[in-house]
């Protein structure tokens, strides 16, 4: 099991607890993003209160050894997409998807290559999803063109939203709201009561 499966496994039934949902975790250069939603949105005060819930987890279960930085944050408007629920969630929105190396959508051969995807995502299951696709590879298409494609194909994915037509989301955290913390130091945040010191366990 890879570090941030372990760490989505502890984690999930843990944020459970104060009635908001694990969306996912990334562990990237020296930080343990985790993003948390609820439906309605979250807010503020709730984002402080899972990094406070889950810092002495972290610290207790060390699933990361050595210093790094636990970011807690909303999803925001255009949200990375990594998990078949957040294909599911997604259904009816602008996604834009970029396939593995030069992977087709589609099995036929007559298909020319393709490495990324921009259109509205119509239907999801376990395994794959099916986009009505308005842009192929930067091109945009005089018709859209329905495309199946298989999840382990997926390099990346996020929903896109446009800002040019449609009006900004109200109240709630913007993307990138989130409270920090780090490991065996402090780290200057916007938010100061999140600010804290978490000890290594060992």
């Amino acid at each position: 099991m890879d570090t941030q499966t372990a760490i989505y496994e502890l984690l999930e039934p843990i944020v459970g607890t104060v009635d908001v949902e694990l969306f996912d975790v990334e562990w990237t250069g020296g930080t343990l993003r985790v993003t948390v939603d609820k439906p309605g949105g979250i807010s503020t005060s709730q984002i402080v209160e899972v990094n406070r819930l889950i810092s002495p987890v972290l610290d207790q279960h060390d699933p990361i050894s050595g210093r790094y930085t636990l970011e807690v944050s909303s999803p925001g408007v255009e949200r990375r997409l990594n998990r078949p629920k957040h294909y599911d969630r997604a259904v009816g929105e602008l996604v834009l998807i970029k396939l593995i190396g030069s992977g087709k959508a589609q099995t036929s051969d007559d298909e020319k290559p393709i490495r990324r995807i921009k259109g509205k995502l119509t239907s999801s299951t376990e395994t794959a999803i099916v986009v009505s696709a308005s842009e192929i590879d930067g091109v945009e298409l005089s018709d859209t063109v329905e495309h199946r494609i298989e999840l382990d194909r997926i390099s990346k994915a996020r929903t896109v939203f446009d800002w040019g037509t449609k009006e900004k989301p109200g109240k709630g955290p913007k993307k990138g709201s989130k409270s920090s913390a780090k490991k065996k130091s402090k780290k200057s945040t916007t938010t100061e009561s999140t600010t804290k010191e978490v000890h290594n366990g060992k």
